[in-house]
């Protein structure tokens, strides 16, 4: 008789109850596909030892001053809070054995005994047990101030990437809200709609793991795109160093001679352009549109060639604080060719494009959590990895200085029937069993380098309330009435907005940004925004 393989946790997934893939989307939840990623080598020989480039002083205050219109040359990006969403594809478990979501009271409202189960707790792990010896909670962790169940596997992968001092610095809030079961048509990522409110790069606006037009799984609201800016894929440390490849410039010549090569041609441009002479007296000179134009083109590439000489330079891979003996993931995980070293690379790519301010923001999107119809197992380790991931964009945030806002989203969520996995990696936890938009859920963590940030409210009980948006009846769904997010998804992204510009203190500016918003009034804006700002406009 022949004996049954067992199932590798990221094997594809058949389930019996869906019908074979057929789209790009299906076969991502179903973990069919993923994204691809790879290291790129060090092209440091071919470059001169030692070599500083550095623009001449009088261009290098055109681009201190941005003399010249519309050029936009930014030496540090906008200014803004970077912004990182993870696009959990196939709908995984938020609420419950992760971020507890509570009744009306916030989080530590406690729901029954029955409704923790339908989000994946036995009875004797749910948050409300008391230790009798030490009268505390065993299973709530507020180490970074939100509350998650302390088992939750999105905790245990964070704290495995996190220092204590970073850990200190960090809050959240959870967001209860209905979203549709394995589909890419929800529109949850607002990057177009962060974008509007001035996130931008020195080099992109956006960025994303996925070549859609919202650079993840799930689609962003159609009012808010802007396919002008649409996300440029990184997904791998060679699309990084790609994106500022001066080609053989700098191999035929040293690096400091390229420089010099774009600003000749820069000021021969000038020159010629300066002795056009267009008949008439417009309002616009033409000659002036066209001289701005062409001087901007090779000023930029000056400024290329002077930053990046080395693309190596903005490599993920070649950072010590990224990957190394003292960096967030060490040199073998982050080169193994196995799913998490493909994981690790893709998130390395899209957050030293973000932290350091080439982008404005990204998306990093991670297939396979349609994981139900198995072991619990599968969705642990799967939630754990994902947990790794994001605990490396908070912690690279904190060793470069700087604020993060990091948003979990997924399509749909699950539910269990109470049977539980007592494998090791299963945890004694409720396995798995169907599709569940009702118990689904969204949650954002914020990190700032002056200290935890604070939450609204002059009370332990008002401050609650703004740590979760909205809340969850008691047999654990989704209150629809709860707030204009619970039933709404393109709402739910605009509620993302709305609470970064808060972090920056232009909420005030909400409805300029996404004219005809469905958030209501400012009173009702309030409600629905969690933070007291971290930043005075721009970092």
């Amino acid at each position: 008789m022949l004996k049954k393989r067992k199932r590798n946790y990221d094997d594809p997934i058949c389930h019996v109850d869906h019908p074979r893939p057929r789209t790009r989307r299906e076969f991502l939840a179903q973990g069919f596909i993923m994204g691809a990623a790879g290291v790129l080598g060090s092209t440091s020989m071919l470059l001169p030892n030692g070599v500083q480039a550095a623009l001449s002083p009088d261009l290098a205050d055109l681009i201190a001053n941005d003399t010249l219109q519309n050029c936009n040359i930014r030496s540090q990006g906008a200014g803004k809070i970077p912004f990182i969403a993870f696009d959990l594809a196939g709908g995984s478990s938020q609420a419950g054995s992760n971020v507890l979501v509570g009744q009306q009271g916030g989080q530590l409202d406690f729901l029954t005994t029955a409704g923790y189960e339908r989000q994946g707790l036995p009875g004797d792990m749910i948050p409300s047990i008391v230790n009798p010896d030490t009268q505390t909670n065993d299973f709530v962790d507020t180490t970074l101030g939100l509350a998650f169940h302390s088992d939750s596997a999105f905790l245990r992968g964070i704290m495995t990437r996190i220092s204590p001092a970073t850990a200190a610095n960090i809050n959240g809030a959870v967001i209860p809200a209905r979203s549709e079961n394995d589909t890419g048509n929800n529109p949850h990522n607002p990057m177009y709609g962060i974008a509007r409110a001035g996130s931008d790069g020195e080099l992109l606006t956006l960025v994303g793991s996925e070549n859609t037009d919202s650079g993840g799984n799930s689609l962003a609201p159609l009012s808010m795109i802007d396919l002008t800016i649409r996300p440029t894929k990184v997904d791998r440390p060679s699309d990084v160093t790609g994106l500022v490849d001066v080609g053989d410039l700098t191999v035929v010549l040293a690096q400091q001679d390229a420089v010099l090569v774009m600003e000749s041609i820069y000021r021969i441009s000038e020159q010629k352009l300066n002795a056009i002479s267009i008949g008439g007296d417009p309002v616009i000179h033409p000659q002036d549109v066209v001289e701005d134009l062409v001087k901007c083109g090779y000023l930029k590439s000056a400024n290329l060639a002077d930053r990046f000489g080395d693309p190596n330079s903005i490599g993920p891979g070649a950072d010590p604080d990224i990957v190394g003996g003292g960096g967030i993931f060490n040199d073998a995980e982050f080169n193994a060719g196995d799913r998490d070293g493909r994981e690790f690379q893709k998130t390395a790519s899209v957050m030293k494009m973000v932290m350091n301010g080439f982008a404005g923001a990204g998306t990093i999107e991670m297939g396979g959590y349609d994981y139900h119809g198995g072991r619990r197992a599968e969705g642990e380790v799967k939630d754990f990895r994902a947990g790794q991931c994001m605990g490396a964009t908070l912690e690279y945030a904190a060793i470069i200085g700087v604020p993060l806002m990091m948003y979990v989203m997924s399509d749909g969520s699950l539910s269990s029937n109470g049977v539980i996995d007592d494998t090791v990696d299963g945890r004694g936890k409720g396995e798995w069993v169907s599709d569940n938009q009702q118990t689904a859920a969204t949650f954002f963590l914020v990190y700032s380098p002056n200290g935890r940030p604070a939450l609204i409210g002059g009370s332990t009980e008002e401050q609650a309330i703004h740590q979760q948006l909205g809340y969850m009846r008691s047999d654990g769904s989704v209150e629809t009435a709860s707030s204009p997010a619970a039933n709404n998804v393109n709402l739910l992204a605009e509620t993302i907005v709305l609470n970064y510009m808060a972090l920056h203190g232009e909420e005030n500016n909400f409805g300029t940004v996404l004219p005809g918003h469905g958030l209501g009034n400012a009173a009702l804006q309030d409600s629905l925004t969690a933070f007291e700002p971290i930043v005075n406009g721009t970092i």
